[in-house]
């Protein structure tokens, strides 16, 4: 399929709309007192510090909502505005934050449902509205909704959007696209589908395995039992492999996607010559500013002292998680919670350790004095950390 010309054909429809309906005003007013938080200024105006009592809280100096989530879920409050009576969907959750896909259904947006791991297009009629969220939707996905003549509101923040570009740019030139992210994660679906060959690696382990196997061959069942679901059909390694273009996850850690671009640079080099890199290489920079942003803001707390970490956002939100592994990397204590109310009574804290399901720790929050640094995901409004940090002191009876 020619991916390029079917979304620049789409995008030219007058079904689709990616600029909003003009109600930027009215929809402005509503999010700033839905989401944005008084408490949270003040943080700000204080040097990203507040004092109460025994507990300091120190707040990193990016952090929350990025600006293509915002503007997602501003486009999709203008689009119930604009289509007050209609049938409205989205392909997926909107962003990764339970409250934010809360107030979706609130405003009787449907959200397509999932069954047996694929999602079932047929709940959508002839002319409906359908949104496609943050993290972008499949080609596929895409083509089924043109051909059911439906309007797409397209929100994809303009970040996922030049990955795309750089995955098609791979594919002119017949390379495969390696994507560094989760191949089950919905913007990896979506970036895939834009490729024509493509391998997802997980983490650095995973690229060294194949680069290594670039170099020195290796079990070719055993490669592919490996990468089973993360890679395109009819994947080949010992010939998909000479070729190769890095493309990534928009919210994956900055460091690593860094780290695998030069591994595949350097392997790519001594198999074939420097001469001959750009014949077999190709990196353009896609890493997310806002995913950057919050990670290095998260670096900048490890240079205070610092009791424990609290880290606010979806449970399925990759970028909150990165910042998690980032506190676990500094030996600080965290919690990953996605929303105050996992802050419980008599100092118990029910929240998500990484690669683990969610339980509950008691005593969680130390007697006397204490530091709390918070920080939060892309994904997360303001209101969510300022809810956070007021059961934190009300814990401390402050």
């Amino acid at each position: 399929m020619d991916t390029k010309a079917f979304t620049r054909a789409l995008k030219k429809s007058e079904n689709y709309n990616r600029k909003g309906f003009g109600h930027a005003e009215e929809v402005a007013n509503v999010m700033q007192s839905t989401y944005q938080s008084n408490l949270i200024q003040e943080l700000r105006d204080n040097n990203y510090t507040l004092t109460r009592g025994h507990v300091t809280i120190k707040l990193a100096k990016a952090f929350g909502f990025c600006w293509g989530v915002e503007r997602s879920v501003a486009m999709a409050y203008e689009t119930r505005q604009h289509f007050p009576s209609e049938r409205i969907w989205i392909t997926y959750e909107l962003i990764h934050n339970p409250s934010v896909n809360q107030h979706m259904r609130d405003m009787q947006i449907g959200f397509i449902p999932v069954i047996d791991g694929k999602k079932d297009f047929s709940v959508v009629e002839n002319n409906d509205v359908v949104i496609l969220p943050a993290f972008g939707a499949s080609v596929q996905e895409m083509q089924i909704l043109n051909d059911k003549n439906c309007k797409i509101v397209d929100t994809t923040c303009p970040w996922v959007s030049k990955v795309w570009n750089s995955v098609e740019k791979h594919k002119k030139k017949q390379f495969t696209s390696i994507i560094h992210g989760k191949y089950s994660h919905a913007e990896t679906i979506a970036t895939s589908s834009f490729a024509d060959k493509y391998l997802i690696v997980l983490n650095m382990a995973e690229a060294e395995y194949v680069c290594n196997y670039i170099l020195n061959g290796g079990n070719h069942d055993e490669f592919m039992a490996k990468f089973s679901r993360a890679c395109s059909q009819g994947f080949n390694p010992d010939q998909d492999l000479a070729q190769v273009g890095i493309a990534n996850q928009t919210t994956m850690l900055k460091t690593e996607t860094e780290q695998i671009g030069k591994l595949f640079e350097r392997t790519m080099m001594k198999k074939y010559g420097p001469d001959q890199l750009n014949q077999h290489y190709q990196n353009f920079n896609t890493i997310c500013d806002a995913t950057q942003e919050r990670q290095d803001a998260m670096s900048g707390l490890f240079d205070q002292k610092l009791d424990l970490m609290v880290v606010i956002g979806g449970f399925n939100s990759s970028n909150t998680t990165h910042l998690q592994e980032m506190a676990i990397e500094n030996n600080i204590p965290s919690f990953h919670i996605d929303s105050a109310e996992r802050i419980l009574p008599d100092n118990r804290i029910e929240h998500k350790p990484l690669g683990r399901d969610v339980e509950i720790t008691e005593g969680w929050l130390p007697e006397n004095k204490i530091v709390v640094g918070v920080t939060s995901g892309a994904s997360t409004p303001d209101k969510a950390v300022e809810d956070t940090i007021n059961k934190i002191l009300a814990m401390k009876s402050v």
